[in-house]
């Protein structure tokens, strides 16, 4: 059967050749492609079995993580992650008016944010207006003078748009990891483990006593970041990265996790998958 891989649409964006991308990676045969309305849409279509996979980025080198994406993979205990890539990111102000004259510059919030200190030098009087994806904000401003949108420069490509300024963002090394979710875990061999969870008490040494476990069996965490839990003020769920090689198996990491969760109120664990870089032309 043939696999439906959701995305954060329409054609176009970066999340659709990281789903071409990742999809060939996991050697899907001849997938069926479903962009998606908003990144909660894809999260909702894996979710709700209405997709065998999602495609949806959860870490950008600028911004930090995407919380939408964070907060997901905490609501669905369910859904994996499989595989991973990092794609370099370069955008593109596109329009059909002049750059003089654009007051109004529409993307997705993510792509606005990392472009931020180059709209406030060139359009310091222009309005940033958030949409749903890169693609959208193309599509918006197609027949319009002086609004302009930020996205990949391949976007240029729909009918009378023209590319005003490339590469605009703020850091030359920008780049996005997508991940491929999934119902089903990986238990194989891995580059990375991915986790989160909630600590029973609030105290003084209550994190780090978690923190030096990971020291103990040896493991290099990669990320460690917080989100509220949106149950109370000063509660967090902590997620966490680890680096696996060779001396960090599967056997230490099950034994590391098993020492954690009696200091967890709740614990989720994303699974284990490799990440690789990937150079676009």
């Amino acid at each position: 059967m043939r696999k439906q891989v959701a995305y954060l649409g329409p054609k176009g964006t970066y999340a659709e050749k990281a789903a071409h991308i990742l999809s060939k990676l996991a050697k899907f045969q001849t997938p069926i492609f479903v962009p998606c309305n908003g990144l909660h849409s894809v999260i909702k279509s894996i979710a709700y079995n209405n997709c065998d996979a999602a495609i949806v980025p959860i870490e950008n080198s600028v911004e930090g993580g995407v919380t939408a994406t964070l907060d997901a993979l905490w609501k669905f205990p369910d859904i994996f992650i499989n595989k991973a890539i990092v794609l370099p990111i370069k955008h593109a102000l596109i329009s059909d008016g002049e750059l003089s004259i654009i007051s109004e510059v529409l993307s997705h919030p993510q792509a606005l944010a990392q472009c931020s200190e180059w709209i406030s030098e060139n359009l310091p009087n222009a309005i940033p207006l958030p949409t749903n994806s890169t693609s959208e904000a193309v599509n918006m401003v197609k027949g319009s003078k002086f609004r302009a949108a930020i996205g990949s420069k391949s976007l240029t490509q729909i009918e009378g748009l023209k590319e005003l300024a490339f590469p605009i963002n703020d850091v030359p090394g920008n780049c996005t990891r997508f991940v491929l979710l999934s119902k089903e875990s990986n238990s194989n061999a891995a580059n990375i483990a991915s986790f989160a969870f909630s600590l029973i008490s609030n105290k003084p040494g209550a994190l780090l006593k978690a923190i030096n476990y990971i020291a103990d069996f040896g493991f290099n965490m990669s990320k460690i970041e917080s989100r509220p839990s949106k149950r109370e003020l000063g509660e967090y769920i902590i997620y966490i990265d680890l680096d696996l090689d060779n001396q960090n198996n599967l056997e230490n990491l099950l034994e590391l996790k098993n020492k954690l969760k009696p200091l967890c109120n709740k614990f989720v664990d994303f699974g284990n998958y490799f990440s690789e870089d990937i150079e676009l032309d």
